[in-house]
């Protein structure tokens, strides 16, 4: 376990977790603001992808498990990614539909914002999500996110995706 919240539990990606998140990645309702769900492929590279900006970052993203009941609900995470022709690290988080609802992605993104100002030292922290998404937007303006700007995102169909920052005031 990387850390915990009230509610979850935080976990480092390993090689055989493919199954159990191809179920969270692969739902159309969970992934609808994304591209297109993932397929098993995918889900492969995805984990691939973060196994590999652990080694590289000392960070990526990781799965988000309910304590109470031990389920995976989620993935949430830190990126460094390239938007708009800047790199930044990107805070993100997804949580599986039947989970809504119940705060989980404010509880993750506080516990990561708290991670990397605090652990990695990060000197800011952005977050992106398409103009329509007002779960994910909340989530950002909850956490102490303020909005930068709005683009055509090139990434996800081009459409119109907001773009926010909150930076870390303990360094």
């Amino acid at each position: 376990m990387l850390f915990e919240t009230q509610h979850l539990t935080i976990h480092l990606y390993q090689n055989d977790d493919v199954d159990r998140l191809l179920a969270i990645l692969s739902d159309p309702i969970t992934m609808r603001y994304w591209p297109q769900p993932f397929t098993r492929e995918g889900v492969e590279v995805w984990i691939a992808r973060n196994l590999e900006s652990y080694n590289q970052h000392g960070f990526g993203r990781y799965k988000v498990f309910l304590k109470e009941t031990g389920e995976l609900i989620g993935d949430a995470g830190i990126l460094k990614s390239t938007l708009i022709g800047e790199p930044f690290n990107d805070l993100e988080y997804i949580i599986h539909n039947p989970f809504w609802g119940y705060g989980y992605g404010t509880e993750v993104a506080i516990a990561l914002k708290d991670y990397a100002f605090t652990k990695l030292k990060l000197d800011s922290l952005y977050a992106n999500m398409p103009w329509n998404h007002a779960a994910s937007r909340r989530v950002a303006e909850k956490i102490g996110m303020k909005f930068v700007k709005q683009f055509a995102n090139e990434r996800n169909r081009n459409i119109q995706t907001l773009l926010y920052v909150t930076y870390n005031n303990l360094i």
